[in-house]
């Protein structure tokens, strides 16, 4: 009705312009007859303007929201450090209060009077227990320092061993001494004595020595036949230097046929999960009576499997310490006279063609050559360094135990051995040959 209203005014001819009459404004979806472009312009200058004010409006209101939200995360990280200082000295303060700044009475008591006692320690059959057996052996146990120079300041290891009597015979393993060597022992009481070698045997690890002393206290030895499986046992020794260390365990099988993993000798052996080190060996296992029942060695140890030990019995040690207290050596020893290598394995292959500088024949065994000892009769026969054996009495070998046992089983020391040996050329060709040899007495200990 309006829009009808301004266009018959303004298309009327009688219409009285003098009279003051209200201005058109600018619209932008109806633009009415008779606006200028200046008021148009002024229009959009205005409305700009408005759009500017209030986006200024939006800018300031979004600026006051963030600024409000800082601030209420700055107050709210003030409080919560603030809550954990707080937390932190009342908890100082509540355990300085739970302390009283006083001296703290630390409570001790001793053992009941005569808890050690030895009598203490067995019962009325005399069957020990644990620190009873250990007191009853520990000072039959001494610690052997071996040698190099009369000097002593050369030293080539050490090891235990068992006082067999009040006169200064003791027991222990042949690799502890140094055949040409110098030897000291260290009682558990502290003395330091001088020992020589009495006798000494490498294939069952076995020598005894001796002390000018009178002061020593023997061990009992016990009867290792009487040894039942489970039954409690110690073991007693100096391993690393440290005396008289103690370790226990049971008896894990008896009369086990062990064989050195030096020698290949096969000894009688009770099996323990007592704790047998290298630095045990020549040291004592010793049953709940204070009975010595083996003598330990590291060559008869498994390195192999944790808490599988062994100790050679004392009715198998026995006739070997008789023997060499006798006369210095273990009769019918044999020696034959030869340093060898066997052929069991892929790396003692190797170490052969290594030294030989070819290959074998594939198929080829035997016990290969490394030296010969010019003091034995197999010296005077065709065999020579770097040759091979291959049967002894028409029976093959290709390693140390099946020469021994071959040889053991019917010769002794004096007796002739017939045997085949071979030549291996560059070419892998194979020359057999014959010899017979004797078996020379060994006194020294060594073979």
């Amino acid at each position: 009705m309006d829009e009808d209203r301004n266009f018959t005014e303004n298309n009327n001819p009688s219409y009285d312009s003098g009279t003051p009459q209200p201005r058109p404004v600018y619209n932008p979806y109806y633009e009415p007859v008779g606006v200028s472009d200046f008021d148009r312009a002024e229009a959009d200058a205005m409305k700009a303007s408005e759009e500017r004010r209030e986006k200024l409006i939006r800018a300031r209101r979004e600026r006051g929201t963030f600024v409000l939200a800082a601030l209420v995360f700055v107050i709210s990280a003030v409080l919560a450090v603030y809550g954990i200082v707080s937390d932190i000295r009342k908890g100082v303060g509540n355990i300085q209060n739970m302390i009283p700044n006083e001296h703290i009475v630390l409570y001790q008591n001793a053992k009941p009077e005569g808890a050690n006692d030895l009598k203490n320690f067995v019962d009325e059959n005399g069957k020990y227990t644990t620190e009873g057996a250990a007191a009853a052996v520990k000072s039959s146990i001494v610690e052997i320092y071996a040698y190099g120079d009369s000097m002593k300041k050369e030293l080539h290891g050490t090891g235990s061993g068992v006082v067999l009597s009040k006169d200064g015979y003791i027991v222990t393993n042949a690799h502890v001494l140094k055949a040409d060597g110098y030897h000291t022992i260290h009682t558990v009481d502290g003395k330091i004595l001088d020992a020589k070698i009495i006798g000494r045997d490498s294939k069952t690890d076995i020598a005894v020595i001796k002390v000018s002393s009178s002061e020593l206290t023997p061990a009992i030895l016990g009867n290792s036949d009487e040894v039942i499986v489970g039954e409690q046992v110690i073991a007693i020794g100096n391993p690393a230097g440290l005396t008289s260390s103690v370790t226990d365990g049971i008896v894990s099988a008896v009369k086990r046929k062990i064989r050195s993993d030096s020698t290949g000798f096969e000894m009688e052996c009770i099996q323990t999960n007592a704790a047998i080190s290298p630095g045990n060996s020549g040291g004592a296992l010793v049953n709940m009576y204070g009975q010595v029942i083996g003598i330990t060695s590291s060559k008869y140890v498994s390195s192999s499997y944790e808490g599988l030990g062994f100790a050679i019995t004392i009715n198998a040690v026995k006739p070997i310490i008789e023997e060499l207290i006798d006369q210095g050596y273990m009769s019918g020893r044999f020696r034959i006279g030869i340093t060898l290598t066997g052929m069991d394995s892929a790396e003692q292959i190797e170490v052969i063609e290594s030294d030989l500088g070819y290959e074998l024949p594939k198929d080829f065994k035997g016990i290969y050559i490394i030296d010969i000892s010019e003091d034995c009769d197999i010296a005077k026969t065709k065999l020579k360094k770097g040759d091979f054996i291959t049967e002894i009495d028409g029976k093959p070998v290709q390693n140390y135990n099946e020469l021994y046992d071959t040889i053991s089983a019917k010769y002794k020391a004096g007796d002739k051995v017939p045997a085949k040996c071979a030549n291996v050329t560059k070419d892998k060709e194979v020359q057999y040959y014959d010899i017979e040899f004797m078996l020379m007495e060994d006194t020294s200990g060594n073979f």
